[in-house]
């Protein structure tokens, strides 16, 4: 295990842990089994990337999107920091002969993809907001624009920090989150630590609308469609034009390169 100092850009402890755990990744198709928002995503991907081409999973999992879209016609480049999480998908991809490469790589560097390399890349689940530091969240949103050919589709999924209204506890962490953000200079607004999947101290941020729009617009990125999630039916947000932005447990986000 090594020493904090020596973990890669943006990765907690809590983060490094999770990645490491073959338990983990061994569970992870059962324990999302009943994922509704993963058939949502797959929807919106069906749709978005179009013709057949190579597609990025950055911050891949299991490979549970990338693989159906792989059976579609694309090629796949699967990106993980978990050798476990990679494992699976190369048993995946053997399995039923698919074309996917399997790179084992922080999202803050993405050297080993070479520029323009992709059609169409994905980072969903808020797979951004295991990333810890703003500036390393917009270092990976800069590799994702520098993957993509022109004109190339990212599809991005972020959490909603306004949303934790509706939690048992939720209005309490979002003031204290948000006094602890403004006196700490290792806390940032939507940076959140807990418990997952026997993993302690693990690290989630979650956004604000304006922020992650900055962000994307930093990585030379812009924003094409805006889909707020319903939490219940993990789909399209009904009536989004009413006060989306508190309603929404977070977004489905389709992004260019110019």
């Amino acid at each position: 295990m090594p020493p904090q100092w020596r973990l890669p850009p943006g990765v907690t402890r809590g983060a490094w842990d999770y990645f490491q755990s073959p338990q983990v990744a061994e569970k992870y198709d059962d324990y999302f089994a009943e994922e509704p928002l993963f058939a949502f995503d797959q929807q919106v991907l069906a749709e978005q990337f179009a013709p057949p081409g190579v597609v990025a999973d950055l911050g891949c999992g299991t490979g549970r999107a990338l693989v159906p879209l792989v059976r579609a016609g694309h090629r796949g480049i699967a990106v993980d920091l978990s050798p476990h999480m990679l494992r699976v998908v190369r048993e995946k991809a053997d399995r039923e002969q698919l074309a996917i490469e399997c790179v084992e790589a922080n999202l803050v560097d993405l050297n080993p993809i070479a520029d323009a390399a992709c059609d169409y890349a994905m980072c969903l689940y808020n797979t951004l907001g295991m990333v810890r530091g703003r500036a390393n969240r917009r270092q990976a949103l800069g590799e994702f624009a520098r993957i993509l050919r022109p004109g190339g589709r990212l599809v991005l999924h972020a959490h909603n920090w306004w949303f934790n209204l509706y939690d048992p506890g939720g209005p309490w962490w979002l003031l204290k989150n948000t006094l602890q953000s403004a006196v700490s200079r290792d806390l940032e607004l939507g940076d959140k630590y807990y418990s997952y999947r026997g993993v302690q101290n693990f690290f989630l941020h979650v956004f604000r609308s304006r922020e992650i729009a900055a962000d994307l617009r930093s990585a030379g990125l812009t924003i094409t469609r805006r889909i707020p999630l319903d939490s219940r039916t993990r789909g399209s947000l009904s009536h989004p034009w009413l006060v989306s932005g508190l309603r929404a447990y977070g977004w489905v986000l389709v992004c260019r390169r110019p």
